[in-house]
């Protein structure tokens, strides 16, 4: 699994215009079970994203489709991680890595 942390490098008022298209960029990838969960940064700074089911490299090319990416808005940090303990509700989600 990854933990991909997204921090804006540009102001808010250029991350808004293309919040509909990064959602679609989040939901392509919900469709094809590589995004576990995903959501914005409290304060707004950027946002996280939980990744499946992919190796780094793939990680890798699936950030360059982010229209935040793309338009230079965001820089990425990737960190892979092994779930060793979890809540039992996630078993389900584990045990399909």
């Amino acid at each position: 699994m990854f933990i991909i942390s997204l921090n804006y490098i540009k102001a808010i008022s250029e991350i808004e215009p293309l919040i509909d298209a990064h959602n679609d960029f989040l939901n392509k990838y919900y469709a094809e079970k590589k995004f576990l969960i995903s959501g914005r940064k409290n304060p707004r700074t950027g946002g996280i994203i939980i990744a499946q089911n992919a190796t780094i490299e793939e990680v890798k090319e699936i950030i360059k489709e982010d229209p935040f990416h793309q338009h230079q808005l965001a820089e990425y940090e990737i960190t892979e991680f092994l779930p060793t303990k979890f809540n039992a509700e996630l078993q389900n989600v584990l045990e399909a890595l």
